[in-house]
This record gives C-alpha cells, sequence and structure tokens, in this order.
C-alpha cells in the first residue's frame, strides 16, 4: 500500500510556548488514520502544520514523496491536501448548493464540478433533499456533512484531513458521517482524522497515535490502544 503523506520530525510553537515537539506520522492511500488524546494537547496544531496554516519550526512534510513543507497553504491545497477544521464553517446565507459549488471553484470545467457535486451527494444524501436550502436552516449534523463536502468538490484529492468530525453530534449522524468516511476509504482516498473521542475512531482506523503534551506517546492499531496502559495514563493521569 502506498504512502500517500509522511510527517518527520514536525516541531510546532505558539509564541514561545512549544505545542507540537518531534511529531513523525504516516498516512497510507485507502487508509484511515487517526489522532487522538484530550484536548489541548496538539492535535488541531498537527493538521494545521501539515496544511502550513500554523508555521513550522522544524521538520518536513511530503506528499507521494514530494516535499511541501515550503509551500505556501494554497499550494498545499492545491496538491490535493483537503483540510477540514472543526465546528460549522459553512457560508449560512447560501444554499446547500452553492456552498458545495463554492468548494469546485478551481475545478477545470464543468463536467468536473458536476462529478464532484454528484459524488458529494451521493455521501450525504440528506444535503441532495435540501439542495435548495440555506445552510442557516440545516442541523448541526447536516452542516457538518456541507463542510466536509465542500472540501471534496476539490478538483484534486490525494488526502482528507478532518478535525473532530463527530464533535458535539447526535450518534445516529455520527455513524452516517462515519459511514462516508469509510466509503472514502474504500474507493482509495488517504484520511486522517483528528478526534477527542477514542472509541468512535478505533471502529474505523486502521492506525492510531496518541497524543500528550505534543508528543506521540503511542501508535498502532485501535485494539492495542485500547487495552493499553498508556491510554488511561494519557486521559485520566493514573
Amino acid at each position: 500500500m502506498s504512502t500517500q503523506l509522511e510527517i518527520e520530525d514536525i516541531s510546532a510553537n505558539y509564541g514561545r510556548e512549544p505545542v507540537l515537539t518531534g511529531v513523525s506520522l504516516s498516512v497510507d492511500a485507502a487508509q484511515v488514520t487517526g489522532i487522538v488524546g484530550p484536548n489541548g494537547n496538539g492535535k488541531t496544531t498537527c493538521l494545521r502544520a501539515i496544511s502550513g496554516l500554523m508555521p513550522r519550526m522544524s521538520g518536513v512534510v511530503r506528499l507521494n514523496g514530494e516535499r511541501i513543507d515550503r509551500l505556501a497553504p494554497e499550494q498545499i491545497a492545491r496538491r490535493g491536501i483537503i483540510h477540514v477544521p472543526q465546528g460549522d464553517l459553512v457560508y449560512k446565507k447560501m444554499t446547500v448548493r452553492d456552498n458545495l459549488l463554492v468548494g469546485g471553484t478551481m475545478n477545470p470545467n464543468r463536467a468536473v464540478t458536476a462529478d464532484r457535486l454528484e459524488h458529494v451527494l451521493t455521501l450525504f444524501p440528506r444535503l441532495r433533499e435540501r439542495l435548495t436550502q440555506t445552510a442557516s436552516s440545516l442541523s448541526g449534523g447536516e452542516r457538518r456533512m456541507l463542510g466536509i463536502g465542500r472540501g471534496l468538490m476539490a478538483a484534486k484529492m490525494q488526502l482528507l484531513m478532518l478535525d473532530e468530525p463527530s464533535l458535539g453530534l447526535a450518534p445516529l449522524v455520527i455513524d452516517q458521517i462515519y459511514e462516508a468516511i469509510n466509503n472514502l476509504s474504500q474507493e482509495g482516498l488517504a484520511i486522517l482524522i483528528v478526534e477527542e473521542s477514542v472509541e468512535r475512531i478505533a471502529a474505523t482506523a486502521r492506525h492510531l497515535s496518541l497524543l500528550s503534551h505534543g508528543e506521540f506517546v503511542w501508535s498502532g492499531p485501535p485494539a492495542e490502544l485500547l487495552a493499553s496502559d498508556a491510554l488511561a495514563e494519557t486521559y485520566l493521569g493514573v
């Protein structure tokens, strides 16, 4: 299985405060990889460092073997890294359709845009049902689907990064979002997900890395992490 993303010894600060210290990770094609850990330990910063939104103090980021850590965020996005941040970042006064089309503005032609739109609506049938409604009329879960769908409208997709896609959502909606994630993985897309809830992502990911105080303290198969002492030590301090 080919490696899509490699990060090596990434460090990042907020001001003078270290947030990430020498973290390394790889994500393979057609695989869901997860970063877990309590809030405030650097998970979001890790995604932002990969996509260029957070300055890195050191380290290397490679996509398909090519260094991208010296590129601007918009150049990294054009290479095919889709970063969907935490929260409901949608244009509330625009319709669902128009929100999605905004994500496809860099597509080379209308045929690509139409294909991407149909793909998103197949992944998220609830968006198809609400295509002409404004985003402000959607539930929190539907807005989360819309945010992910807008990212998937990109012309080039090499890696999908999701920051806490299940945060604050009802279990049924979380199941629907993770069903779409599984489908994308089966289509061959590399996916990197940040979650605080280990149990939710453990059912989907092939590999998990546990982040504590800006460092990976454990990495491996989800079942082994759930049985490890490292999990309780990190979340409960015992």
